[in-house]
């Protein structure tokens, strides 16, 4: 069953391919100029740093939901291991093997596909058990350093959480951007606060997963229109889990990813931000969310920083 014409519709008013030429892996990252960089370098203030990444460890956000996405497993290799002799300065190391998108990351453009197709048109064979992703890896993303800003949903709503079955709309994000004082602009980096990753650290991992509050397929078109250049949040499937539209699984992705061409991220822990943003009566700030650089993986651990 291929996708409804309600999806293609969206998709044609968001399609990026193209627009930064037909050689581009990069999407919406084109849009952090080195004027947008030099410009949210300026919304520090206070030099506040807020940390936004969960905790990797065993017993992690993945509840085995999502087949060979694994929490990490973590092994120590050497203990105090006199390498060079008896009496040398002793080392010990470690190893881990975990799921790149297992806690707090970003995902890749390749992804998802659709159609047949990943981001500016190329194929979705093009991705490769041995090859890995050979366009639009997330080592292509590079740098990932701009304004961030915080839209903070539940708290415009005056809640501490939104319910499961809440899709975040345009008109929410529009209500949370008034609440914040501030205005989304070209090449922010928009952080979407539901509350939900309080599920998961009051120790319900399952809870967290199902039922989730997420954007709906009508928020890709707001994005868009604002020229935001990343947008994560803070909880598992990024989108409303189980879906608004029957049987349409993961169209935020398809239409994040494939036809806009704009990172996403998961797991993002941003309750310290919200009391932070609150506290400091704004809602801006620089981000640091640096990808991790492996080579054709199509996401990877993040450990974002909001300077206020």
């Amino acid at each position: 069953m291929g996708m409804p014409a309600e999806f293609h519709d969206i998709a044609k008013r968001v399609n990026n391919w193209g627009r930064w030429g037909a050689e581009d892996e990069i999407g919406t990252l084109n849009l952090i100029t080195d004027e947008v960089v030099r410009a949210a370098a300026a919304e520090i203030r206070t030099g506040r740093r807020i940390p936004l990444a969960l905790p990797l460890k065993e017993d992690g956000v993945q509840s085995g939901m999502i087949p060979g996405r694994i929490n990490p497993l973590h092994t120590m290799v050497q203990i105090n291991q006199e390498l060079f002799g008896p009496g040398t300065v002793a080392c010990s190391d470690d190893a881990v093997t975990f799921g790149l998108q297992a806690g707090t990351h970003w995902d890749a453009l390749t992804h998802v596909s659709h159609s047949g197709k990943i981001y500016n048109g190329r194929p979705a064979s093009s991705i490769t058990a041995h090859g890995r992703a050979e366009f639009s890896g997330i080592d292509k993303a590079g740098h990932i350093v701009s304004r961030g800003v915080l839209l903070d949903v539940a708290r415009a709503k005056g809640l501490d959480r939104l319910p499961g079955g809440h899709a975040v709309t345009p008109e929410d994000l529009a209500e949370a951007e008034e609440f914040g004082r501030v205005t989304v602009r070209a090449g922010d980096i928009v952080l979407v606060r539901t509350g939900q990753v309080q599920v998961y650290l009051a120790g319900d991992k399952h809870g967290y997963g199902y039922p989730s509050p997420g954007l709906s397929v009508r928020t890709p078109e707001w994005f868009h229109a604002r020229d935001v250049a990343a947008v994560a949040n803070d909880t598992l499937t990024f989108e409303i889990f189980p879906p608004e539209i029957e049987n349409l699984w993961l169209p935020v992705h398809a239409l994040d990813l494939v036809e806009m061409g704009m990172h996403q991220g998961q797991n993002w822990n941003l309750e310290k931000l919200s009391t932070a943003c609150a506290e400091e009566s704004r809602y801006s700030f620089l981000l640091s969310a640096m990808p991790e650089p492996f080579v054709g993986a199509v996401g990877t651990p993040v450990a974002p920083i909001a300077i206020l």
